[in-house]
């Protein structure tokens, strides 16, 4: 599968290189978080490509729930389930969990399915800053700590009318933002699409910490440096 450049397998342990991850978040995720860069100190795995090998290792069910519990860096190496009944998890070899995951309804492992929902949700994910953020932060008038921005993708889920597609796009639906003091949780909500027919929706749910009163500027010198630093990659 188109996965298999992003990341290493070894005594049946899968683990990513930096560059592997880089190149996961930007080239399919055209995510430029400078947490998935190479150089980054505080360096972590892009959630989404936990997300996608699962799919493609253990397949796509009808109703699927992710929730994210640990940050990966380039050093772990994890344990992928080949197949879900109900319940699994990705541990490492201490037995700590790094995403739990619920399936029910039926499944598939095609290939051309799971690949095409792969890239739209993912596609969609990388774009939750600042295409979709950004707007929420100015509608509630508020945003992140610019010095040390907190945003972290807490869980996803998906739930499918039908499996029988091939190919699906992903379109935004309703995204919210909720404030609780200086904490935020962002509720991006989407429809999967194929053949011009509604075949599903899900949602991906973000936790935002150290918000303070939104500022224009601030927002405008964020988001310069992060299109300058996408800029700078596609040259």
């Amino acid at each position: 599968m188109f996965l298999d450049d992003f990341y290493t397998t070894s005594n049946n342990k899968i683990n990513f290189t930096r560059q592997q991850a880089s190149n996961f978040a930007k080239q399919i995720a055209d995510d430029f978080n400078p947490l998935h860069n190479v150089d980054a100190k505080r360096f972590c795995v892009p959630g989404d490509l936990l997300f996608s090998l699962i799919l493609a290792k253990s397949g796509l069910f009808q109703k699927m729930d992710f929730t994210f519990s640990g940050m990966v860096t380039n050093d772990i190496h994890l344990n992928f389930p080949s197949d879900i009944d109900g319940k699994v998890s990705v541990t490492d070899d201490n037995g700590k969990d790094y995403m739990h995951v619920n399936a029910s309804g039926s499944s598939t492992k095609n290939e051309a399915t799971i690949e095409s929902l792969i890239r739209a949700y993912v596609e969609f994910s990388g774009h939750t800053f600042p295409h979709i953020l950004v707007k929420l932060m100015a509608e509630n008038n508020i945003m992140i700590n610019p010095s040390r921005p907190m945003v972290m993708y807490e869980s996803m889920s998906i739930q499918l009318d039908n499996i029988d597609f091939t190919e699906v796009k992903l379109i935004e639906s309703n995204s919210t933002l909720t404030i609780d003091g200086k904490r935020g949780s962002a509720c991006l909500a989407f429809d999967l699409i194929s053949n011009e027919v509604k075949v599903g929706h899900g949602e991906k749910h973000m936790l935002l910490s150290g918000l303070r009163e939104y500022c224009q500027e601030t927002i405008n010198v964020i988001v310069e440096n992060y299109n300058k630093t996408k800029a700078a990659y596609i040259k």
